[in-house]
C-alpha cells in the first residue's frame, strides 16, 4: 500500500491544495499485508471526505483507514475542503465545484484508478457525512454507494444555533438552499438512479441521531435502499474508525 500526499493547484479554488491518497499496491513478500493484483480497470475508488475541525490527514492520523483499505484493494481519495459544508462559499471558494467536478479528474489524471460508477464510492464523516450524501443525491449516477458516519444532514437546524452562525453566513450567506439541503435533494432525486446508503450515528449524539433517522425513513419511504448503524458511541474517533471498516465491508463491489 502507498500512502501519498498531493499538492497541487485547483483551478475551482483559485489556490494550491492538497489531497491525501491511499493506493493498493501488488506486493509479494511485505509481512502481514495480503497480495493483490491491479484490476484492468484501476483500482476501486472511495472519496473519504473529512469533517468540520480536520483536513485531508484526518483519516489517515486517527483511523486505520490505510490497513482497511489494502485488505479491500480499495483505493482512498481524501480531499482538504476548509470548513465549507463542501458548498461554494457565498463568501469563500468553491469547494463543491472542487470536490464534485475537478477533483476526480484531477485524480483521474494521476492514478491508475476505476472511473467506472460501480467502482466509485463516497463517504465521510460529520461535515463529511452531510457532503457525502450531497454529492451521492446531486450526482447519483456516478456512485454504486454513498455513507455518512455522524452526518450533519439537516443544515437548516444548524443555521439556528448561535456558535454556528458566522460559520453559516459566511458559507450560506445564512440561508441554505434547496441545493444544498439535504432533505430536499432527497425530494427531488429519482430515487431509482439513487445509489444505496449507509446511515451511522452513535446513539449518544442525540441531535445527530434523531436527525439521522429521520432521514433513513425518509429515504426508505422513497424507495431508496438504506443500511442504518446506529450503534453506542458518541462524536469521537473510536465511533468512526469502528463504522469505517464496516462501510468498506458494506460497500457495493461489482
Amino acid at each position: 500500500m502507498a500512502l501519498l500526499t498531493a499538492d497541487l493547484f485547483s483551478e475551482a479554488l483559485e489556490v494550491g491544495t492538497s489531497i491525501t491518497v491511499v493506493l493498493p499496491q501488488s506486493t509479494q513478500t511485505q509481512i502481514g499485508v495480503a497480495a493483490v493484483d491491479v484490476p484492468d480497470h484501476g483500482w476501486p475508488v472511495l472519496y473519504l471526505l473529512h469533517g468540520l475541525s480536520d483536513d485531508h490527514t484526518a483519516w489517515v492520523r486517527y483511523t486505520s483507514i490505510e490497513r482497511y483499505a489494502t485488505a479491500a484493494g480499495l483505493a482512498v481519495v481524501m480531499p482538504a475542503a476548509g470548513r465549507s459544508f463542501y458548498a461554494d462559499e457565498a463568501h469563500g471558494h468553491r469547494y463543491w465545484t472542487w470536490i464534485s467536478a475537478e477533483l476526480p479528474q484531477r485524480v483521474g489524471e494521476m492514478f491508475r484508478l476505476s472511473a467506472r460508477p460501480g467502482d466509485t464510492y463516497v463517504a465521510g464523516l460529520s461535515m463529511g457525512g452531510y457532503g457525502a450524501l450531497k454529492l451521492a443525491l446531486t450526482h447519483p449516477e456516478r456512485y454504486a454507494g454513498a455513507a455518512s458516519l455522524s452526518g450533519a444532514v439537516d443544515v437548516r437546524s444548524l443555521t439556528e444555533r448561535p456558535e454556528r452562525r458566522e460559520l453559516l453566513t459566511r458559507v450560506f450567506d445564512g440561508t441554505v438552499g434547496a441545493d444544498d439541503d439535504i432533505f430536499e435533494l432527497l425530494d427531488r432525486a429519482d430515487v431509482s438512479t439513487v445509489p444505496p446508503l449507509y446511515l451511522g450515528c452513535g446513539t449518544e449524539e442525540v441531535e445527530l441521531l434523531a436527525a439521522n433517522t429521520r432521514l433513513a425513513t425518509a429515504a426508505r419511504d422513497a424507495g431508496i435502499e438504506v443500511t442504518t448503524d446506529f450503534r453506542p458511541g458518541v462524536h469521537e474517533w473510536g465511533l468512526w474508525d469502528a463504522t469505517i471498516r464496516d462501510v468498506i465491508a458494506w460497500l457495493p463491489r461489482g
